[in-house]
């Protein structure tokens, strides 16, 4: 049993096709079909079979591709214990973010890093939180957000670290009627223009929430993905929305306000294969997003 077919074993598990494997593993589709066949005649057993134009793994593929977790874990394990006894830290660190999270930790990040031996490689990236475990496969940390307090069964695969809990507020412009309110109820949303996200979203689970809370359907006018443009749209006087506190910046044009009677708040983490989690420079880079964290918290 070689690691290397384990780890192809896993590969072939997450990303579904022999192409999408060959890409993540850098080699040809050819080859990995014949590491295949090798790793079938080295164990005796089929690890693969054919599924419509492609395949699938076997019972005993499945089997090995969930061992291959673990193998890697504790082959990361001990890379990290050899680092820390070499008194290795630093390297570099891919992250992919969430756009809006990433407007509000990464300029902390960079600072505590500042000068230090650790360079971190950004890429934005928003997606829907079960597209979370497919960014982790190609980059070491995913910062991603959830709004329910249970991650979803996607990320059950996945190292996960809490940063923070950020509220959203509901966005107003300047002189709208619920902009002199301190905060506000379900109630006094309905029967305004929504400027939401798209369905699938973390924020669009507040709309759902409002409209269960009070019996009424919301009138969603625009489904946008960039937090800057919903507060474009607010200020011209388009619709209201959702934003996240800490990282919106309210002023002389745009106003927020709580919203009281549904959960509001988005969960902010740090996610990671497990092996690439156990890697020192990794855990350091999320220390530090950690601290930024509680920094912003207060």
């Amino acid at each position: 049993m070689e690691v290397r077919h384990l780890m192809l074993l896993r590969e072939l598990a997450e990303r579904g096709t022999v192409g999408a494997t060959a890409r993540a593993l850098r080699v040809s589709a050819s080859a990995v079909s014949q590491q295949l066949r090798a790793a079938e005649r080295d164990l005796g057993v089929p690890l693969v079979e054919p599924a419509g134009r492609g395949l699938r793994l076997t019972r005993a593929g499945e089997l090995l591709a969930d061992g291959a977790v673990e193998v890697a874990s504790a082959l990361a394990g001990v890379e990290a214990r050899f680092e820390e006894f070499r008194g290795a830290v630093g390297g570099e660190v891919g992250v992919a973010c969430v756009p809006s999270a990433a407007a509000m930790l990464l300029p902390g990040l960079f600072g505590r890093l500042a000068e230090g031996p650790v360079t971190v490689r950004i890429h934005d990236r928003d997606v829907a939180e079960a597209g979370y475990a497919e960014l982790a496969r190609d980059h070491d940390i995913v910062i991603g957000h959830r709004m329910g307090a249970r991650p979803l069964p996607e990320w059950s695969r996945l190292s996960r670290v809490d940063l923070l809990r950020e509220p959203l507020d509901v966005a107003l412009p300047v002189g709208h009627p619920l902009a002199a309110r301190d905060s506000l109820a379900p109630a006094d949303l309905v029967d305004e223009p929504w400027v939401g996200v798209p369905m699938g979203y973390p924020f669009d689970d507040v709309r759902l929430a409002v409209e269960e809370r009070t019996g009424a359907r919301v009138r969603v006018v625009q489904r946008v993905l960039d937090n800057r443009l919903v507060e474009a749209l607010v200020i011209g006087g388009h619709g209201i929305g959702l934003l996240p506190r800490f990282s919106t910046r309210a002023g002389a044009e745009l106003v927020l306000r709580p919203l009281a009677g549904v959960p509001t708040g988005r969960t902010v983490s740090a996610l990671a294969r497990p092996e690439v989690a156990r890697r020192v420079v990794v855990r350091h880079v999320i220390d530090e997003l950690r601290a930024v964290g509680r920094e912003l918290a207060g």
